[in-house]
C-alpha cells in the first residue's frame, strides 16, 4: 500500500481563537519515474549527433575534398590522354557531324591527320636518338676534357706550376661529386614527401574545377546566385536535363558541346543563347524540363524561357539576371508625357516592357481583344492602360461594362457613353443589351458601307470587365432566352459572336476581361475570335491552351508557368499587333501599372479633348420614348453635336427605340419641334439651345392647353 503524504499549511502568526481549523492536504504519492534505457540515450546521443549541422558539415568536407584529389586525377589524366592522343581532335569531329558542319568537321579531319604524321615523324626520331645522343655524349665529353685541359695548360703557364694543367679538370670532379652527394642527401626526403605534393597538386585541380556533387561544395558554390551564364554552363545543364540521347551526345563530344550554342548575347535584364539539338532530341523535351534547366542554371524556374524559334531543331533560351525579374518597370509614358496623345489608326499603346527590356507597344486598329488570367494578376490594370491610351484620341467612343463594379473604371464616367458598373443579374442584362446595341450600330455601319464603299467610321470600343459573369448568367428575358451560356439562344454569346464576326471592317471592336477560363465561362468561338489574345498567370497547361491558342502554347507560350501573386501584371501576348522575335509565337511582357490617381488625370487630359460626353449610367427598356427628351438628354452640356453622333448616342440610350434611326428619322423630329439641325463648319450639327427651346415651348403650350 502506497504511503500518503500529508502537506500542513503553515502560517507565520499563530491563529486566532476563533480562527478556522488548518486544512490538511492528502496527496497521494506519484508513481516513481521509469529509468530510460541506457541503449535509448545512447541512441538519441548518437542521432543528436549524426543530425547536427557540424556534423553535417565534416561530412561533406571530408567527401569534397577527397573527391577534389580524386576527379582531380581523372582530369590531369584526361588532360594527358588528350595531349598523346587524337582523342581530343575525335570529339570535334564527331561534334561537327552532330551539329551538322561538315566544313568543320573536314577541318578537324584534316588537323587530326597533321597530328598523326607529326607523331610519326617524332616516333620514327627515337628509332635513331640512343646512338645520336650516344655520338653527342662522347663529342661534347670529349671537346669539354680539351677545354680543361687547355684551360689548365693556359693557367700552368701563367704560374709556371706544371701542377696546375689538371687543377679544372680537378674542379670540375669535386663539382660533380658535390652534386652527387646534394641528391644523395634530397632522394629521401623526396621520396617521401613527393606523393604528398603530387596528391596536392591533384587536389588544387579538382577544387578549381569545383570536381564533387554539388550537396557537398560549400554553400556560395552551391548556390552560384547571380553566377553569370557561360557556355560551360549551359551545356552542363543540358547534359543534367535527363534526356537521354542529349546526354549521350555531349558526352561524346567531350568539351566541344558548346558547338551547339550560338552567341550568347545581353538581351535585356538577362542573356539569350539558341541551342541546337543534337539528332534524337526533340524540342518538346527540353521545354517539358524548363523548372530542371532553370535549376542546372542557378537560376529560379520563373528566370528562364524556352522558346522554339523558326530555325529546325534549335530551342531558344533567354536567362534573366538573377533577381532582375523582381525589380519593378517604370512608370508608364501616359503618366509622365503630359501631352502624350493617340492615334488609333497608326499608332501603339505604350503597354511595358518585353523580357529584353525593350518597349512593348500594342496596335489596337481593328482587333478584338481578350485578356484572361487568375483573380487579383492585374487583368483589369492590364486591359485599363490600353484604354487610358485610346481615348487620347478624341475619335473613339467608349461603351463599358465593369460586371465587379468595384470602381476600377469609374474614371471613365463622363468619358464614355455608357458605363455599367455592378456585379448582379441587372447589370448582366444591361451589358448583355449594350454588346447588342455594338451589334446594331455594326450593322448600320455594314448598310452605309454596302451605300458608300468609301465610307469612315469612328472607331467604336466595347469594353466588358469580368466577361465570365455574363456567360454564367443563369437569367431568361420574356421569351425564355437565357442572357448567359454558350449555346444558339444565348443573348450575350450571340451578340459577342456577331461583333467578333463583322465589327472590326467598321470599327466595332469588343474588348473582354476573364478570369480562370474554362469552357463554361469563356465558350472557344469567343475566345478564337478575339485577334489579340493576352494572359496573366493561369494554373494549368490548358488553361493557358484556352487563354492563348494550342499554337502560342506548343511554340513556349507558359502562362501557367507565372507566379501567382508574385509576377503580377506579367502577360504572355499572342498579337500580329505587338512586335514579337521572329519564329516565335508569343512574348512575355511586364505591363506598366497605372493607378486609379494617374487614370483619373488622364481621363481629365482626355475629357477636354472633347466638347462633353453624357455617360449613360444604365439601359432603358421597354418604355415609351419621348424623342425629343431623349435629343436632350443625349446632348448634355455639348453645345451642338454632329447629327451622327447623335444618333450614336440615341441607339446608345436605347437600342429598341432609336437602333434603326438614320438622319431621316432625326430630322424629321426636330424638325417637327422647330430645332432644325444646322451646317457648323460643313458639317450638319444639332444645336442644345435650338431643342432646350423647343422643349420649353412644348412644355408651355401643354401648360395653356390645361388651363
Amino acid at each position: 500500500m502506497s504511503e500518503n503524504v500529508v502537506h500542513f499549511h503553515k502560517h507565520t502568526d499563530p491563529p486566532a481563537p476563533d480562527a478556522a481549523p488548518t486544512v490538511l492536504t492528502v496527496v497521494p504519492d506519484a508513481p516513481p519515474a521509469r529509468p530510460v534505457p541506457l541503449w535509448v540515450r545512447s541512441g538519441r546521443a548518437v542521432k543528436t549527433a549524426v543530425t547536427h549541422e557540424r556534423t553535417r558539415s565534416a561530412g561533406r568536407s571530408v567527401v569534397r575534398h577527397s573527391l577534389y584529389t580524386f576527379n582531380g586525377g581523372r582530369i590531369v589524366a584526361r588532360r594527358a590522354w588528350d595531349g598523346r592522343t587524337g582523342s581530343r581532335y575525335e570529339r570535334m569531329i564527331r561534334a561537327a557531324e552532330a551539329a551538322g558542319n561538315l566544313e568543320a568537321a573536314e577541318e578537324w579531319e584534316e588537323r587530326l591527320q597533321r597530328f598523326r604524321a607529326a607523331r610519326h615523324h617524332r616516333r620514327m626520331d627515337l628509332l635513331h636518338s640512343p646512338v645520336d645522343a650516344a655520338k653527342g655524349v662522347a663529342v661534347g665529353a670529349g671537346m669539354s676534357v680539351g677545354l680543361l685541359v687547355a684551360l689548365g695548360i693556359v693557367m700552368a703557364i701563367s704560374t709556371e706550376d706544371a701542377g696546375h694543367v689538371i687543377t679544372p679538370l680537378t674542379a670540375t670532379i669535386d663539382f660533380i661529386a658535390l652534386l652527387i652527394r646534394i641528391v644523395q642527401v634530397v632522394w629521401g626526403p623526396a621520396l617521401t614527401i613527393g606523393p604528398f605534393l603530387a596528391l596536392l597538386a591533384l587536389w588544387s585541380v579538382g577544387r578549381k574545377q569545383h570536381a564533387a556533387p554539388a550537396w557537398a561544395l560549400p554553400a556560395n558554390v552551391r548556390t552560384g546566385e547571380g553566377e553569370p551564364i557561360t557556355p560551360s554552363i549551359v551545356v552542363k545543364a543540358l547534359r543534367d536535363l535527363g534526356v537521354p540521347a542529349l546526354r549521350n551526345a555531349i558526352k561524346e563530344m567531350g568539351d566541344a558541346g558548346a558547338s551547339m550554342l550560338g552567341p550568347i548575347t545581353i538581351a535585356g535584364c538577362g542573356v539569350e543563347v539558341d541551342v541546337t539539338l543534337p539528332s534524337g532530341v526533340s524540342t518538346d523535351e527540353v521545354q517539358k524540363r524548363r523548372k530542371k534547366l532553370a535549376e542546372n542554371l542557378t537560376r529560379h524556374e520563373h528566370e528562364v524561357f524556352v522558346t522554339i524559334p523558326q530555325a529546325a531543331r534549335t530551342v531558344r533560351l533567354w536567362i534573366a539576371d538573377s533577381g532582375a525579374l523582381d525589380e519593378p518597370i517604370g512608370p508608364s509614358p501616359l503618366t509622365t508625357d503630359e501631352t502624350m496623345t493617340a492615334d488609333y489608326t497608326k499608332g501603339r499603346a505604350p503597354w511595358g516592357q518585353d523580357l529584353r527590356g525593350d518597349a512593348a507597344a500594342l496596335s489596337l486598329y481593328q482587333r478584338h481583344l481578350l485578356i484572361t488570367g487568375l483573380s487579383n494578376q492585374g487583368k483589369t490594370a492590364a486591359l485599363r492602360a490600353l484604354a487610358l491610351w485610346a481615348c487620347l484620341d478624341r475619335r473613339v467612343e467608349f461603351r463599358i461594362a465593369d460586371l465587379k463594379g468595384a470602381g476600377d473604371w469609374a474614371m471613365f464616367d463622363g468619358l464614355a457613353t455608357v458605363l455599367i458598373q455592378g456585379p448582379a443579374d441587372e447589370q448582366v442584362i444591361e451589358a448583355t443589351e449594350m454588346v447588342e446595341s455594338l451589334v446594331e450600330e455594326m450593322n448600320r455601319r455594314i448598310e452605309i458601307r454596302r451605300r458608300d464603299p468609301r465610307a469612315v467610321f469612328d472607331p467604336l470600343i466595347g469594353i466588358v470587365d469580368e466577361a465570365q459573369v455574363a456567360f454564367m448568367c443563369p437569367v431568361k428575358d420574356e421569351d425564355g432566352r437565357p442572357y448567359g451560356g454558350s449555346k444558339a439562344i444565348s443573348r450575350y454569346f450571340m451578340a459577342v459572336r456577331k461583333v467578333h464576326n463583322q465589327g472590326r471592317v467598321v470599327d466595332v471592336l469588343l474588348w473582354e476581361g476573364t478570369q480562370d477560363p474554362t469552357d463554361q465561362n469563356l465558350p472557344k468561338l469567343v475566345r478564337e475570335g478575339a485577334h489579340t489574345r493576352a494572359s496573366l498567370a493561369l494554373g494549368t497547361e490548358s488553361q493557358a491552351r484556352m487563354a492563348l491558342g494550342d499554337k502560342a502554347v506548343d511554340g513556349g507560350a507558359a502562362p501557367h508557368l507565372l507566379r501567382q501573386g508574385l509576377d503580377k501584371g506579367t502577360l504572355v501576348v499572342a498579337s500580329d499587333g505587338i512586335e514579337i522575335p521572329a519564329g516565335q509565337a508569343s512574348i512575355t511582357v511586364r505591363t506598366h501599372y497605372i493607378d486609379d490617381d494617374a487614370a483619373t488625370a488622364i481621363t481629365d487630359r482626355a475629357k477636354a479633348l472633347r466638347d462633353g460626353v453624357t455617360t449613360l449610367h444604365a439601359i432603358d427598356r421597354g418604355e415609351e420614348r419621348d424623342p425629343l427628351a431623349d435629343i436632350a438628354t443625349v446632348l448634355g452640356s455639348d453645345t451642338r453635336v454632329r447629327t451622327q453622333e447623335v444618333i450614336t448616342r440615341l441607339a446608345a440610350l436605347n437600342a429598341d427605340a432609336y437602333a434603326g434611326w438614320s438622319f431621316i428619322d432625326l430630322k424629321r423630329v426636330l424638325d417637327a419641334a422647330g430645332a432644325e439641325p444646322y451646317k457648323s463648319d460643313g458639317r450638319m450639327v444639332v444645336g442644345r439651345d435650338r431643342v432646350a427651346r423647343a422643349l420649353a415651348d412644348r412644355d408651355d403650350e401643354g401648360s395653356a392647353s390645361a388651363e
